[in-house]
């Protein structure tokens, strides 16, 4: 592996770890099942892959030069993370809720982590101001690009699946009564800034 390469990996690997809307819903999927978190990166990944795969067709560009439909890509992406923690929060009030009804607040896990990431605008802009840089001078673009967002996607995959591992492991404890209320609130309140913050940026001068 060139060095470029291995710079591209770590510092692809700092964005996918970086805490965030991804990160907590993945946890909060986790929380419920291992499955279902497994499933949640899963998501993730694929909505990576939508990113990176726009930054190389130079798609992502067009959110740069219009930007409006940049904005209601925010705004979709914040009213859904925003949807997610209040629906988490809103469980806090039923402290007697069963096994099956939890499993239902995390059902379609998939299409949870696909969506979270999907709706996040700057991921395309980010990939697409950093995979031009480590594209070597003279080579063909589009083979190198297309390894790099296949790296990309294999450390989302592999992270997601050390989160769900580490909740897992801390499940016992985690699913106590007070741990879990204690964690699903911290969840919900995270989802909820972090889906405030998406809806209020584009209206911010």
């Amino acid at each position: 592996m060139d060095g470029q390469l291995i710079a591209f990996t770590g510092i692809a690997a700092g964005l996918v770890a970086m805490p965030g809307a991804d990160f907590t819903v993945v946890v909060r999927n986790a929380l419920v099942s291992r499955r279902a978190g497994a499933v949640c990166g899963l998501g993730i990944a694929g909505g990576l892959l939508v990113h990176t795969t726009l930054a190389v067709a130079g798609v992502a560009a067009v959110l740069v030069a219009v930007p409006a439909l940049f904005r209601a890509l925010q705004l979709l992406g914040g009213a859904y993370v925003l949807h997610l923690g209040a629906r988490t929060l809103g469980a806090l009030r039923r402290p007697d809720r069963t096994s099956q009804e939890a499993a239902a607040e995390a059902a379609h896990p998939l299409r949870q982590g696909f969506v979270t990431n999907v709706l996040n605008p700057k991921a395309s802009l980010t990939f697409l101001s950093l995979l031009p840089q480590f594209v070597p001078s003279g080579s063909t673009a589009l083979p190198r690009t297309l390894l790099l967002a296949l790296i990309v996607c294999a450390l989302a995959l592999l992270w997601f699946q050390v989160v769900v591992l580490l909740v897992d492991r801390l499940g016992r404890w985690l699913r106590r009564p007070r741990a879990a209320r204690g964690l699903q609130a911290g969840t919900g309140v995270a989802l909820t800034v972090l889906g405030a913050a998406l809806l209020l940026e584009p209206l911010l001068p």
